[in-house]
């Protein structure tokens, strides 16, 4: 994403997120607890903008995605977005249903890894907010249940029927979008749709250790890997091997490159960039 900005000063507050940033790692907390998070039209709205102005500020380097209270999330509210959809015309929930993808979009393209930390439900939108993290850490006590087809709409919401295929298969991508039962975490974690599978109350804990990690990484590496891994998934072998070429002879070029042989030859940690 361009880094180039118009007059429009960078959002101080959002009104459907707990945002905080320290050292170059971003937690932002979907903080509607007594409602189990559930998304509202300015919930999706603000995730897609808060996503977007962190790609061009440049500043973060990781992103923990959390849920406040007992659960991560548990998909669209009921009553403020589906009951109001049913009044809309075609347009009207053509553009809804572009925003939520808008999303989905932004947090894969976003240049930064982003972690999301599932405990109890990620359920129906929830569920693809987590799958379009690069990392999942997830409490014993996690369930993903993709419910779309439970409310009488296609399983392929938001992109899930692109994203869960390729990550945990064709065959179980089909019975948890068709059926869309609830798969607790360690079914999760044996199919996939998991990376770690953290102690019970530990998942927030963890994703912020591996957030900080990947903070205190070459940044420009790890922005360039996700963009490669996203752009791959529909490539020929060849133009997926020529891309590579290009990235990396670009990236040995950098700072970063040039200081890890310093850091080598000295015998020290190198002292990454991110340039």
């Amino acid at each position: 994403m361009s880094p180039f900005t118009g007059s429009a000063a960078r959002t101080a507050d959002w009104e459907h997120l707990a945002v905080r940033i320290a050292d170059g790692v971003a937690t932002v907390t979907l903080a509607r607890p007594e409602k189990l998070n559930a998304l509202t039209f300015g919930a999706y709205a603000d995730l897609r903008d808060l996503l977007a102005e962190l790609s061009r500020e440049r500043a973060v380097r990781a992103l923990v995605l959390a849920g406040e209270g007992r659960g991560f999330c548990s998909g669209g509210d009921v009553d403020e977005i589906i009951g109001a959809t049913l009044a809309m015309d075609t347009a009207q929930l053509l553009d809804f249903n572009r925003m939520t993808g808008q999303v989905v979009r932004a947090i894969r393209e976003c240049p930064f890894p982003v972690v999301a930390a599932v405990h109890g439900v990620a359920a129906g939108a929830g569920a693809v907010l987590a799958l379009a993290a690069d990392f999942r850490i997830a409490d014993p006590s996690a369930r993903f249940a993709f419910l779309f087809t439970r409310v009488g709409l296609s399983g392929g919401d938001m992109g899930a029927a692109y994203l869960l295929p390729r990550v945990v298969g064709l065959g179980h991508a089909t019975r948890l979008l068709m059926l869309g039962d609830p798969v607790r975490a360690p079914e999760a974690e044996r199919i996939g749709l998991i990376s770690e599978l953290a102690e019970e109350g530990r998942a927030d804990e963890a994703a912020a250790e591996l957030a900080r990690r990947l903070a205190d990484g070459p940044a420009l590496a790890h922005a360039q890997t996700k963009a490669l891994l996203t752009a791959e998934l529909d490539m020929p072998l060849a133009a997926s091997v020529e891309l590579d070429a290009s990235t990396q002879a670009l990236l040995m070029n950098g700072e970063d490159y040039a200081e890890f042989h310093a850091a080598f030859t000295e015998k020290r940690p190198p002292k990454w960039r991110g340039r």
